[in-house]
């Protein structure tokens, strides 16, 4: 072979071999970006069909747009759906929405487990287990009303964001699930009325405003003992119905909960002693010599530090500067949810 036909040949090789990449690249089969409508001029007219469409474990981000519309399902991006971004047309018009609660009987009979009733793990209207999931410009809704548990959102994949979304419920409307789950909430709305944001995943709320429906309980972690963070807010508002009066800012689940409001706007809705103990639990009737409740130059109504209860905490300047994105959130992979 001659230095030139040599030339030639790897030229067209590699030109092959790049052609092949690219074709497979962009399967048409599974495309980079989907569209759902629930009139039908989408790709989808359901998200969960477009959910199930993405290559199980791709490497691809696949953005999912949606359009305005009322999509009444119980949505699940299950663990092997990864690297998705649902994102909505419109905030406020772009809904996802169910109605089951703890207790709700299942009208087909038994669940997978063999259980005949709904309860709080399985009453949520979204269940996200995938990895690296994005959601913007979305509400998601419990409409069942003041039955008790009813969760609107329920996270156990890590390095999940939501921006500018709206999660609706009454009790238990956001579910930051288990401990290996990483979550950033940016600019979002969250109300309900008793324990509605709990759990134990690592999650800081940015910009968010926190809404009280009733006299009762704001957070409820269940961090575990290994965790340095828990539920960190920076920058939030809280504020409540007007006849909303009796508030705490968080209740401990479990006995190493974790719960931290920085510089947040907190209305006159907040009690004086700010935290309740919980001493209702029996199993750990006594949780204030475990848990970490801090606050942090917090300002409003509700922010005076006069009355509060004598556990809890005031972070020292020298403490605070610990509270930065890359030390809560970072890991060991440097995740940082601000660089999409």
């Amino acid at each position: 072979m001659s230095k030139t036909t040599f030339i030639r040949f790897t030229l067209t090789l590699l030109f092959c071999i790049g052609s092949s990449f690219q074709i497979h690249a962009q399967d048409p089969k599974y495309p980079a970006v989907l569209t759902v409508a629930g009139d039908g001029s989408g790709n989808y007219k359901t998200i969960q069909e477009a959910v199930n469409s993405i290559r199980d474990l791709g490497e691809q981000k696949v953005k999912i747009y949606v359009k305005n519309g009322i999509y009444k399902e119980k949505l699940i991006i299950p663990s092997w759906k990864i690297k998705i971004a649902l994102i909505g047309e419109n905030a406020d018009n772009t809904i996802i929405t169910n109605d089951d609660y703890s207790g709700k009987p299942h009208s087909a009979g038994k669940d997978a487990f063999g259980l005949d009733k709904f309860s709080t793990y399985t009453s949520f209207t979204v269940l996200v287990q995938g990895n690296d999931i994005t959601f913007e410009n979305l509400s998601i809704m419990n409409t069942a009303g003041r039955v008790g548990q009813a969760v609107a959102l329920h996270v156990e994949g890590d390095r999940f964001m939501a921006k500018n979304c709206r999660f609706l419920g009454n009790q238990d409307t956001l579910y930051a699930a288990i401990e290996n789950s990483r979550q950033y909430y940016q600019r979002c709305y969250i109300e309900g009325t008793t324990d509605f944001i709990f759990g134990k995943a690592t999650v800081v709320f940015e910009q968010c405003t926190i809404k009280s429906l009733s006299d009762s309980y704001v957070t409820a972690a269940s961090t575990s003992a290994n965790q340095p963070f828990g539920l960190v807010f920076m920058h939030c508002k809280l504020i409540a119905n007007p006849a909303v009066t009796k508030a705490y800012l968080g209740r401990p689940w479990r006995p190493y909960a974790k719960t931290v409001f920085m510089h947040c706007d907190l209305g006159n809705h907040i009690l004086p002693e700010g935290w309740n103990p919980w001493k209702g639990d029996k199993m750990f009737p006594d949780k204030t010599q475990t848990v970490f409740y801090a606050e942090y130059k917090n300002t409003g109504a509700g922010a005076s530090t006069k009355n509060r209860l004598s556990w809890t905490t005031q972070l020292s300047d020298k403490t605070a500067k610990n509270y930065t994105l890359k030390n809560i959130l970072g890991g060991k992979d440097n995740w940082n949810p601000t660089v999409n």
